[in-house]
């Protein structure tokens, strides 16, 4: 009974305090994608190809980037084991690229976009080889890519857009994968807030409606997650109204197939969102500051109002947040 106790009070303890630590980058340029790997290594990506690694809690952070990329804007990474690292930028046709190391960034791959009508907007992976890849609509279709292999990407057979849907590569987490072969990816604009989901490793596509705001080409949802199968969190609103307080919240309940507006929605525009699962809380950042639900969702309390564009936490809490002018902190839970 006493160890129950003690894992209850710890868990309460992580859930009601919390801070961001600033951290210092050495750079000015506005940072996009994180991946925290371990308490001490993290990554870190954003405009003018800057890449960015820490290897000491973020005591101080080293270029780690492909050469020749200084004119790419990195908006995901995404970090599979100790040395394994994918880096992708988002722009019109070559300026999508996918890049990968296993040696820590000593070294990078290239696999690079030869559709000249393609945008691509974020990565996530099952393990260390299998991934898929999320793109803006081409011919009406958005443009899903998978490798089983970490090396060479396949196209897949992409669901159907509604006339101006495209996707939000603003963190690199429009896109959400589980288990082997489970996938989520939302998506924004006057025809969009809409969540797709597959199966099958994106062989197959469903789709659902949520309630956030979409009213606009600035606006729709720009991050999606799952604490399990069934419990999703999506956030957004419009990023060219960060402070009205308009649907930028939706919680599902049966895997995303339906999405609702809870009572309780912080205002300002969330880019991104990620799932705390030692300490059970949701922490959503954007840049009206950054929010934490200790409810699934349903209600919402601000802890910081700094703006960050992303965030991402290790399976043991370690996590990092990432915004403009360079802005790095790390997550406090101990305030």
């Amino acid at each position: 009974m006493d160890g129950v106790r003690a894992i209850l009070l710890a868990i309460s303890t992580v859930a009601a305090a919390q801070s961001w630590i600033p951290q210092t980058s050495g750079t000015n340029e506005s940072l996009r994608g994180v991946s925290a790997v371990s308490p001490q290594i993290a990554w870190a990506s954003g405009t003018k190809g800057t890449v960015l690694k820490t290897t000491d809690g973020g005591s101080t952070w080293r270029k780690a980037g492909p050469s020749g990329a200084a004119d790419l804007d990195f908006r995901d990474i995404e970090t599979v084991d100790g040395n394994t690292t994918y880096l992708l930028s988002s722009g019109p046709g070559p300026a999508s690229r996918i890049y990968k190391t296993t040696d820590g960034g000593s070294n990078w791959a290239l696999y690079p976009n030869t559709d000249r009508d393609g945008f691509w907007d974020a990565i996530a992976f099952w393990d260390s080889t299998h991934g898929i890849l999320l793109g803006d609509p081409v011919n009406g279709r958005f443009t899903i890519l998978t490798t089983s292999d970490g090396i060479t990407w396949q196209t897949q057979k992409g669901p159907s857009a509604e006339k101006d849907e495209g996707a939000f590569a603003a963190s690199g987490t429009c896109l959400f994968t589980r288990g082997t072969r489970e996938a989520w990816f939302a998506t924004g604009g006057p025809t969009g807030g809409r969540v797709f989901h597959t199966s099958d490793g994106g062989q197959t596509w469903s789709v659902a409606k949520t309630p956030i705001r979409h009213d606009s080409a600035n606006a729709g949802i720009f991050s999606l997650g799952f604490s399990d199968g069934r419990h999703g969190v999506a956030v957004g609103g419009d990023y060219s109204k960060p402070a009205e307080a308009m649907a930028n919240i939706a919680l599902s309940e049966d895997g995303g197939k339906t999405w609702t507006k809870p009572a309780g929605a912080p205002s300002g525009y969330r880019s991104a969102v990620t799932y705390l699962s030692g300490a059970d809380i949701w922490l959503a950042v954007g840049t009206s500051g950054s929010d934490v639900s200790r409810d699934g969702g349903k209600t919402w309390t601000n802890f910081g109002d700094v703006a960050y564009n992303a965030v991402s936490f290790t399976s043991l809490g370690a996590g990092w947040a990432v915004g403009p002018n360079g802005a790095v902190a790390r997550f406090d839970s101990s305030r």
